[in-house]
């Protein structure tokens, strides 16, 4: 039953994502969802029009478990993989390649936290560049598991010269901070050409928990 939920879940992510328009017009991306300390569900590459039976279930050690993979996707394993190891609390990983925040990537450029909702969506700090290295390799990954070491509070990274990767409690909570993410980097890129974006003032994230908890209490 968990499993089963699980892959709903993903795969209701994964519409959202298309839904909301962060997504490249190849439709290129891949969504894993932890099942427990050990393995995880995985998408198996190109994820338009993506069924619950199209997950595959990988260990963290690289297996495949169940379902089957195209030979493209288990590169990404070892990535995915990383991200559950060096925070046991996310839940799900969602790779993109959403086309502002790939803007950012390929000018090696952290992307500022600027608007609102990436501040209530889970990223209230820059999203940080992961240098470059071959997709799936030893130097892709070891540079993401440096950066989550060096911003132990960050919740996305960006890959140079490639995409965008997220990470979060739940498929749900993952798929809203892509979209925070894609609309923020968007919205950067719009301000630069009327002046440059600005920070928020001094005590903001503050003042939107504040606002957060009035409304829930």
């Amino acid at each position: 039953m968990a499993t089963t939920q699980a892959a709903n879940e993903l795969v209701a992510a994964a519409q959202a994502l298309f839904t909301a328009g962060v997504m490249s017009h190849s439709g290129h991306a891949n969504l894993s969802a932890r099942l427990d300390a050990e393995s995880f569900l995985l998408t198996p590459g190109f994820v338009r029009d993506l069924g619950p039976g199209d997950l595959a279930v990988v260990s963290l050690d690289g297996r495949v478990l169940d379902g089957e993979l195209r030979s493209v996707s288990t590169e990404i394993i070892a990535m995915h993989s990383a991200v559950y190891r060096a925070r046991p609390h996310v839940g799900a990983v969602i790779h993109t390649h959403s086309p502002s925040a790939t803007a950012f990537a390929l000018a090696h450029r952290p992307l500022p936290c600027r608007t609102e909702p990436m501040l209530r969506f889970g990223q209230p700090e820059e999203v940080p560049v992961v240098p470059w290295g071959p997709r799936g390799s030893d130097v892709s990954v070891r540079g993401i598991v440096d950066v989550l070491e060096q911003r132990p509070t960050t919740s996305a990274a960006l890959l140079a010269n490639h995409g965008l990767l997220v990470f979060g409690p739940d498929s749900t909570a993952t798929a809203h901070l892509v979209v925070a993410i894609e609309e923020s980097a968007g919205a950067e890129i719009a301000a630069a050409t009327i002046g440059g974006a600005v920070d928020f003032p001094e005590g903001a994230l503050a003042a939107v928990r504040s606002s957060i908890a009035r409304v829930a209490s």
